[in-house]
């Protein structure tokens, strides 16, 4: 089997991570337009991340926040960003990292992707639960800064085909495992 020496599979989550990093600078900028929000899952182990020790403790391996309503100070650079959150009344500074994040999802649009582990990415540093234990984290997984709302962000079952229409019909999650060589 050839070898990627060009490695594919490390250019396109690093486009997918410009994605991110576009569209956060845009609603920093702008705020957000329509109903665009954003459920952004990340790595709170990862290096970089800095979350308060309480939300440390509680969520010591993945959380996901919600850029909705309830969120204010939201500041983008290239490596990460920082936006200021409410977690049960609390006000709460959270500073993530792009290379932490796990999976974006815009559910107005039903847009959204999740970064894979991928070999020979250690460059980045960031464990990056793989998508099966990722699933049975989501239903545990917080949500922040949406009011009332505490959907889990949708994962797809390590079976299902790799690009998949989500349950009701609409949108689909890219997986980048389709296009890497097994």
């Amino acid at each position: 089997m050839p070898v990627d020496h060009i490695r594919y599979d490390i250019l396109a989550q690093t486009a997918l991570r410009g994605v991110v990093r576009t569209v956060l600078a845009d609603a920093a900028k702008k705020g957000l337009p329509g109903d665009h929000h954003f459920k952004i899952t990340f790595n709170t182990g990862a290096p970089g991340v800095q979350l308060s020790e309480r939300m440390r403790t509680r969520y010591s391996q993945e959380m996901t926040i919600v850029l909705q309503h309830q969120f204010w100070d939201l500041v983008v650079n290239e490596q990460g960003f920082e936006v200021g959150l409410s977690f049960g009344g609390v006000a709460e500074r959270v500073a993530v990292p792009f290379e932490a994040v796990t999976a974006f999802y815009d559910p107005a649009v039903q847009f959204g992707f999740q970064f894979e582990v991928i070999e020979g990415d250690t460059a980045a540093g960031v464990p990056v639960t793989p998508p099966a234990a990722e699933q049975s984290a989501g239903a545990t997984t917080p949500t922040a800064g949406e009011q009332g709302k505490r959907e889990p962000l949708p994962a797809p079952s390590p079976t299902a085909d790799p690009v998949a229409p989500t349950p009701d019909g609409g949108g689909e999650v890219v997986r980048l495992d389709r296009y890497r060589k097994k």
